[in-house]
């Protein structure tokens, strides 16, 4: 694999930065991962907002079917999807000109990281955002 992810500094950074964070494929379900982290970063402070198709509300957030219907700015796009889902997530965020994308933990789509980071996003695989802000900024 020739992608790298950005270093401990660089990702501290990023977390440091952001502030608004769409979870793209956030469960409604409590027992999910997805779900488990949205509201970990809710806690750290981030305005988290759903973007799932045919969900009206997820932790308190209005849901949003697609990225391109979120109303306001999105600092991160947090990805719960399959890593074939990954290349249509990557270039929605690179037609909206989104900054940054982190891929979670067990999900590799190396070709769509290579691409959005040579397009100049920030980008974070197969990392854990949650166990990062644990690690990074605690």
């Amino acid at each position: 694999m020739s992608f790298r992810n950005p270093d401990d500094a660089q990702r501290r950074e990023l977390l440091q930065r952001v502030k608004t964070i769409a979870v793209v494929g956030l469960s409604p379900k409590a027992d999910r991962p997805s779900y488990a982290v949205a509201q970990a970063l809710q806690r750290f402070g981030y305005r988290v907002i759903p973007v799932r198709p045919a969900l009206d509300e997820v932790l308190g957030e209005k849901a949003y079917p697609s990225l391109r219907d979120v109303p306001e700015k999105i600092d991160l796009v947090d990805v719960f999807r399959a890593a074939e889902h990954i290349d249509a997530v990557v270039d929605e965020c690179l037609a909206l000109g989104l900054p940054a994308v982190w891929i979670q933990e067990g999900i590799v789509n190396e070709a769509a990281a290579e691409r959005a980071q040579a397009a100049g996003m920030t980008v974070v695989m197969d990392r854990c955002i949650y166990k990062d802000c644990v690690a990074l900024l605690s």
